[in-house]
C-alpha cells in the first residue's frame, strides 16, 4: 500500500503503516491527550453533531489531503457505461420471476416502469449534487455539507457495509453461475471445511480469486477498468438482445390476458422488490472527481444509463412473460427455465453468460465504489487517514481499493448465499432519501444569507413531508385495504410540498444543472423511497440498529476526536492563510 512521507520529508518504504497513518491527530498522541478528549466528549459533540462542511472546503482543502488528485480521464460516454455495467447484474435474472409470479403477474412490466422511475427520481437528485461537488465521496460529501458530519457518517457506515455483503454476495454467485455453464453444482466448485459452522463451511477460493483480480484492474488505471467495463457491458447487451429476439419468435400474446391478478397492491410490492435491480448508480457518482467536463458528462451518463436501464428491464420482463404464463414461471431461475420450457434448453448457457458478464462489472462498479467512499471519509479523518492516499503513479485510490477488496474476499471466501442474502439492507433506501432531502436543504437553506422566518417554515413543511411519508409507508406496511389512511397522509405531503414551493424563497440556484420541478421532484423522491423502505424485512432493520450503534462506539470514541482535531487544523490553516493574503495585499497597496 501507499505509505505517506516521513519526518525528513522522505517517502516512506514498503506499507509504511504506523501509528501516524491510522491516528495522526492531536487526541491520539498520548494517553493523556487521549484521556482529556474523553472528558471533552459532551463539547466536542455539541461542536461537530449538526456541523456542516462548504462546497470549496470539499473541493479543495479536504480533496488536498490525499496528497495527489485523480486523473480527470473520463466523459459522458464512461459514465453511460459503468451506469449500465453498475446497475444491470444477476438483478434482472433472479427478481423478475418472484416479483411475476407471487405478486404482479403480467403487469410486472409496470412494475418495473414504477420501479424504474422512482429511481430515476434518485439519480436526478444525485445529478445535480454530483455536477455541484464532484468529488470522491459522493453521497457521504453531499450529506455532510448539507446535513452534518453526523448524519453523513452514520450514513456511510451504513452503505460501506452493504457494499461489502453486495461485493462478497456478487462474488460467490460468480461461482455459481460459472458452475452452471459446466453443468455442476455450485458447491462443487468449492472447498467444505467440515470444521466449521455450516453456513460458513463452503469456502469459495474462485469468489477471492475473481474480488482480487477486480482489485487490480481498478488499482491500474480508471480509464482502463472503464475500457472493460465498456466491453463487458457491451457483451453483457448482447446476451440480452438474444433474449429479446430469441424470445419474441416464440411469443404468445394470450399470456398477458389476465393482467394484473392482484391488483394495484400486488403491482406495488413488486415495484417494491423490483426497485433493487436498479440500485448501484450511487456509486458511480463517486467517479465525478474523474470526470473531464462534470456540467455536461454527468447528466448525460447517469440519466442516460437509467433510462436505458429502464426500457431493457420492461422489454426482458415483456418477452418472459409472453414466452410463459405467469403462474409457470420459476421464483429462482425464471429465464433459464422459461427457455426450457420452450425446448431451448442450450439457451440456458446464454444466460448465464449473460448473468457472468453482468456480474463482472457489477463487481467492477462496487470495488469502484467502495474505494472511493472510503477515500473521501478518510480525507475527514473519520476513517484512517491513510486510506485518502492517491497513487502518485496510477492517480487511483490504491489503499482503500486494496483494504476493501480484502474485506469483500475474506466474507465471499467464507460466508455462505444465504447469509449475505438476508442482510439485504436497507441502507440504500436510507441513502437516497437523506439525498432528496438533503438537496431541498441546499436549495432553500443558505447559512447566514436565509432569514429565520424562512428556516423555520422550511423546518416546518420538511418536518410534514417526512411524517406524511412515513405515515403512508407505514400504513401500507401494516396492509390495511382501506383509502382513508391514504386520504389523510397524501394530502399533507401534497399541501406540505405546495407550501414549501410557495412560502419559502428559494435560497440557491444551481450553477449549471439543476433538478427541474423542485421541490416536487425531490419530495416525491423522499416519499416513494420511504414507501418501499415499508416493505423491506424486519431483519434489516435489526441489522440496521446493530451496526449502527457499532458505528456510535466507533464515533465517540475514535471518528468524533480525529474530525474535531482535522476540522481545527483545516480552521486553523484557512485562517492563516487568510491573515496571509491580507497582509500580502495591505503591504501591496502601501508600496504603490
Amino acid at each position: 500500500m501507499e505509505g505517506g512521507e516521513n519526518e525528513n520529508g522522505g517517502k516512506k518504504r514498503g506499507c509504511g503503516c504506523s501509528k501516524q497513518d491510522f491516528l495522526p491527530e492531536e487526541s491520539f498522541q498520548s494517553c493523556r491527550s487521549y484521556l482529556n478528549a474523553l472528558c471533552n466528549t459532551k463539547s466536542r459533540l455539541r461542536d461537530r453533531l449538526l456541523a456542516r462542511s462548504a462546497d470549496h472546503m470539499e473541493l479543495h482543502e479536504i480533496r488536498g489531503r490525499s496528497q495527489h488528485e485523480m486523473k480527470k480521464r473520463l466523459n459522458w460516454w464512461d459514465i453511460i457505461w459503468f451506469g449500465i455495467g453498475a446497475v444491470m447484474g444477476s438483478g434482472i435474472f433472479v427478481l423478475t420471476g418472484e416479483a411475476a409470479r407471487n405478486h404482479s403477474g403480467p403487469a410486472v412490466v409496470v412494475s418495473y416502469l414504477i420501479s424504474g422511475m422512482t429511481a430515476l427520481l434518485s439519480v436526478l437528485c444525485y445529478t445535480e449534487f454530483c455536477v455541484e461537488l464532484p468529488v470522491a465521496g459522493g453521497s457521504f460529501t453531499y450529506l455532510r455539507v448539507e446535513l452534518g458530519d453526523f448524519v453523513a457518517y452514520i450514513a456511510a457506515g451504513n452503505i460501506l457495509f452493504e457494499y461489502v455483503v453486495a461485493g462478497a454476495s456478487v462474488a460467490r454467485s460468480w461461482t455459481s453461475y460459472l458452475a452452471t455453464l459446466f453443468n455442476h453444482d455450485p458447491n462443487s466448485f468449492r472447498f467444505h471445511a467440515s470444521s466449521f459452522p455450516e453456513d460458513f463451511s463452503h469456502l469459495d477460493p474462485i469468489a477471492a480469486v475473481v474480488s482480487l483480480l477486480i482489485c487490480i484492474a481498478a488499482c491500474m488505471s480508471t480509464k482502463g477498468s472503464s475500457r472493460f467495463n465498456s466491453i463487458a457491458t457491451i457483451v453483457h447487451l448482447l446476451v440480452l438482445l438474444f433474449i429479446l429476439i430469441v424470445g419474441l419468435t416464440k411469443a404468445n400474446p394470450q399470456h398477458f390476458s389476465n393482467f394484473a391478478p392482484n391488483g394495484i397492491r400486488g403491482i406495488l410490492k413488486a415495484s417494491s422488490i423490483l426497485f433493487f435491480a436498479y440500485v448501484g448508480f450511487d456509486g458511480v457518482a463517486t467517479l465525478g472527481e474523474e470526470v473531464k467536463n462534470p456540467g455536461r458528462d454527468i447528466p448525460i451518463g447517469l440519466i442516460g444509463s437509467m433510462l436505458i436501464i429502464i426500457l431493457l428491464y420492461c422489454l426482458l420482463s415483456a418477452t418472459l412473460i409472453l414466452i410463459q404464463p405467469y403462474y409457470q414461471i420459476d421464483v429462482n431461475a425464471p429465464f433459464t427455465l422459461a427457455f426450457q420450457a420452450i425446448g431451448l434448453k442450450w439457451a440456458k448457457y446464454i444466460v448465464a453468460l449473460g448473468a457472468l458478464k453482468g456480474m463482472t462489472t457489477v463487481l467492477l462498479a462496487n470495488i469502484l465504489g467502495q474505494a472511493r467512499y472510503f477515500t473521501h471519509i478518510g480525507r475527514t479523518h473519520m476513517a484512517p487517514p491513510f486510506l485518502a492516499t492517491i497513487n502518485e503513479k496510477t492517480r487511483t485510490p490504491v489503499n482503500a481499493t486494496v483494504v476493501m477488496t480484502l474485506v469483500n474476499s475474506i466474507v465471499g471466501f467464507f460466508t455462505s448465499l444465504d447469509v449475505l442474502a438476508n442482510l439485504l439492507s436497507l441502507t440504500t433506501l436510507l441513502i437516497f432519501s437523506l439525498v432528496a432531502l438533503a438537496l431541498l436543504v441546499r436549495r432553500y437553506y443558505v447559512g447566514g444569507e436565509t432569514t429565520s422566518s424562512n428556516r423555520n417554515k422550511l423546518i416546518l413543511f420538511l418536518m410534514l413531508i417526512i411524517g406524511s411519508s412515513i405515515a403512508t409507508a407505514v400504513y401500507w406496511a401494516i396492509g390495511k385495504n382501506g383509502w382513508i389512511g391514504y386520504a389523510v397522509t397524501v394530502p399533507i405531503w401534497f399541501i406540505a410540498t405546495l407550501g414549501l414551493n410557495l412560502m419559502v424563497k428559494e435560497a440557491k440556484k444551481p450553477k449549471s444543472w439543476g433538478v427541474p420541478l423542485v421541490p416536487w421532484l425531490p419530495s416525491a423522491s423522499f416519499a416513494t423511497n420511504v414507501f418501499i423502505m415499508a416493505s423491506v424485512d424486519g431483519a434489516s432493520y435489526v441489522r440496521f440498529g446493530i451496526w449502527t450503534l457499532l458505528l456510535l462506539l466507533y464515533y465517540v470514541f475514535i471518528a468524533l476526536h480525529a474530525s474535531y482535531d482535522a476540522a481545527k487544523e483545516t480552521t486553523a490553516t484557512t485562517s492563516a492563510a487568510t491573515a496571509t493574503c491580507l497582509e500580502d495585499g495591505g503591504a501591496s497597496q502601501l508600496h504603490h
